[in-house]
């Protein structure tokens, strides 16, 4: 059993759960808890190592019998030390280091995602869950996003990395991948409210980031920009929550 917080294993995990660049490098991210393993290992998602407290039962000692029956590489730790690695205010006893190999990207796109400098990492997990359940076929990430693979993202993401391709991609190489979509553009100085747009699929959906609005590269990508009109008094909507309103009425629109 691992006790000790000089333990190469528990050095790596900390590693990647501190630092992207640590995360890319290694080509490897952290998921925790019983869900996002099941997730993962039914996805056939390759797994590095599995870390987990002793003596788990129910569903989380089923999940560790079945990763050994897969020959993961199983290492039980202290519950102490499971504590002081987890990112998770009620740790699950189990986390997994993952080698990450995005979904590839299907040869006909007609839904796509591109969340321009979204830096919250709760916000882009969000997003991703609902891009996932929206029925999204790819998600392209700019330049001055956040991590796809930070923890925060992971998490709020509720298994989303693993049903949907997420790529980090140069503006000159998404403008290819979209061509011949019809981009469109969230942005509160828009002028067509999003439910008189032409929302029939296929597209590319631009949502920027709350602080600073979508980029210079994502106004000359976008064919056209739409509202989300605001009668209230917000000064505005997190990207999560207006990204979920016109992922959504992309799906009306195709499903109508």
């Amino acid at each position: 059993m691992i006790t000790s917080t000089h333990n190469s294993k528990v050095q790596l995990v900390r590693a990647l759960l501190g630092r992207a660049r640590e995360r890319h490098e290694q080509n490897a991210f952290v998921i925790e808890g019983v869900r996002l393993v099941e997730e993962a290992l039914a996805a056939g998602w390759t797994f590095r190592l599995v870390l987990h407290t002793p003596d788990l039962t129910g569903r989380a000692g089923e999940l560790v019998r079945s990763l050994a029956a897969a020959g993961v590489d199983l290492e039980p730790v202290a519950e102490n030390l499971m504590g002081s690695i987890s990112e998770t205010e009620t740790p699950q006893g189990v986390l997994a280091v993952l080698e990450y190999k995005p979904l590839p990207v299907p040869r006909k796109l007609i839904f796509v995602l591109i969340p321009d400098a979204i830096r919250d990492p709760g916000n882009l997990g969000s997003l991703l869950r609902t891009a996932a359940a929206a029925g999204v076929q790819a998600v392209f990430l700019p330049p001055g996003t956040t991590d796809a693979i930070a923890p925060k993202v992971v998490r709020a993401g509720m298994g989303a990395h693993f049903r949907l391709p997420i790529h980090t991609l140069g503006w000159d190489e998404i403008r290819a991948r979209v061509e011949g979509l019809r981009v469109y553009l969230a942005e509160m100085e828009g002028t067509v409210p999003y439910w008189q747009a032409d929302f029939r699929v296929p597209l590319a959906l631009v949502v920027g980031g709350e602080a600073e609005g979508a980029s210079a590269q994502a106004r000359g990508l976008a064919n056209q920009q739409v509202v989300i009109p605001m009668p209230g008094k917000a000064e505005s909507l997190n990207a999560a929550v207006a990204g979920a309103i016109l992922l959504f009425e992309v799906t009306r629109h195709w499903m109508a």
